[in-house]
């Protein structure tokens, strides 16, 4: 049995990223499974319209262009009239948004539960209660559970945290982590450095939350530390400015290595010239970077927030006993000891993580989830506008009021446009 999905989110290629590789991975094996996948993401410059991609991905940039981190401004009805005519045009059943902070998924769930279609979404980020971003967020969240049938979640830990930011019940929250393509991760050891010189890498965004600042602390400790230890750094963000100043002041510009952004398709030759993979996250719902570089065969030190601890197994990785810059350098002192002394087999812990970790499988128990979706019973306006009432005296009130007008612009549409005068895109089942 074959299903039509429409993936929805504001975090697609040309960006990187966890959710963009998630989307980009699952839909290549959504596809070679049999089932139709588009993707509707917002332009990125010279990308508008309709494009495609390996396999046949078709892909909308519909016209909305980012305004902040790459979010789309939010469009709230005005996207619904070309949201409507690709729905109606591709025949989709299942829409499916991913990240809580894309403002496209919020206004997608709610034009897809009123065209009648079934919802699913997929939580990749751990939030907060007690700041404002956070909370604010988490409102938003509620109002489109409203609207969601099911959800999946990356780790256990991000379910437990998705179960009690928008008050869903727990049975309707499945656990599905990601996973890495091992082939395009396979172990190098030439491209290591001669003993004893032992290079520490790390690959990923340069922001607060991927704890840049304790990077710039640890560095200059630890190289002072072990004369035979350099550090490698992969990555663009907000935080290169910090990594700048760091190397400036203390002279460290034969020890750190600075690349800026790299293409996702060297990330594994950067990854593969190094030792030590370290991650000093102050959050995070699973750790995609971690299990690519235990994959190339790196040990690796991470800080042992949200769902990193679910990740790997302890004969590859050490976790920090708390969240500072004393016990990352304690953390960084044994693994440098265990990679010298006890030589890690490369292609042993590769072929551990491959059979850990399969995007076939995430495929296979998404489609379980969609089964389950297509066995669900059609939703009554009154059940709808309950769940709405829910959420507050004044919000409740509120999200009652967007949905008619929601569901009044779908009968209008439908009356200068019914639904038989589009022309259908045929497909054809593969599997």
């Amino acid at each position: 049995m074959s299903y039509k999905v429409a993936f929805i989110s504001d975090f697609f290629f040309p960006r990187l990223g966890g959710v963009e590789m998630h989307i980009w991975t699952l839909s290549q094996c959504l596809l070679r499974m049999g089932h139709k996948v588009i993707v509707i993401t917002h332009a990125a410059g010279d990308r508008k319209g309709v494009r495609y991609m390996t396999n046949g991905l078709k892909v909308y940039y519909v016209p909305w262009n980012p305004f902040h981190e790459d979010n789309s401004f939010p469009g709230f009805f005005t996207f619904f009239p070309l949201f409507r005519d690709i729905m109606i045009r591709e025949q989709i059943e299942i829409v499916h948004g991913h990240g809580a902070a894309s403002s496209l998924v919020h206004e997608t769930m709610l034009h897809a539960k009123t065209m009648g279609l079934r919802t699913c979404y997929t939580d990749h980020s751990l939030f907060g209660f007690n700041d404002s971003g956070g909370i604010h967020l988490n409102k938003v969240l509620k109002f489109s559970f409203a609207s969601i049938d099911r959800a999946i979640a990356v780790s256990h830990v991000c379910r437990e945290n998705l179960v009690l930011r928008v008050n869903v019940k727990p049975e309707h929250v499945f656990t599905i982590p990601n996973a890495v393509d091992a082939s395009s991760f396979v172990p190098d050891p030439s491209l290591r450095p001669k003993e004893p010189r032992i290079n520490i890498v790390y690959v990923g965004r340069l922001a607060h939350r991927k704890g840049i600042d304790f990077i710039a602390q640890v560095i200059p400790v630890a190289c002072a530390k072990f004369p035979q230890v350099n550090f490698i750094i992969g990555g663009g963000g907000p935080k290169r400015l910090v990594l700048d100043e760091m190397v400036e002041k203390h002279q460290l510009q034969n020890r750190v290595e600075l690349l800026g952004q790299i293409p996702y398709s060297r990330v594994r030759s950067v990854m593969c010239r190094g030792t030590i993979f370290l991650q000093c996250s102050l959050t995070e719902s699973f750790g995609s970077a971690i299990v690519e570089a235990a994959c190339c065969g790196l040990f690796v030190v991470a800080t042992g927030v949200g769902g990193v601890p679910e990740v790997l197994p302890p004969s590859m990785i050490r976790y920090t006993t708390e969240h500072n810059v004393e016990s990352i350098l304690e953390a960084l002192e044994e693994a440098i000891e265990i990679t010298t002394t006890n030589r890690i087999d490369p292609y042993k812990q590769h072929q551990q993580v491959q059979k850990l970790y399969s995007w076939k499988d995430v495929a296979y128990r998404t489609v379980k989830v969609y089964d389950c979706l297509r066995s669900l019973e059609d939703d009554t306006w009154e059940e709808r506008m309950t769940r709405y009432l829910k959420l507050g005296p004044i919000s409740g009130i509120f999200a009652v009021f967007l949905a008619m007008v929601d569901f009044l612009l779908y009968r209008i549409l439908q009356w200068i446009k019914p639904d038989d005068a589009f022309d259908i895109m045929p497909f054809k089942c593969r599997g």
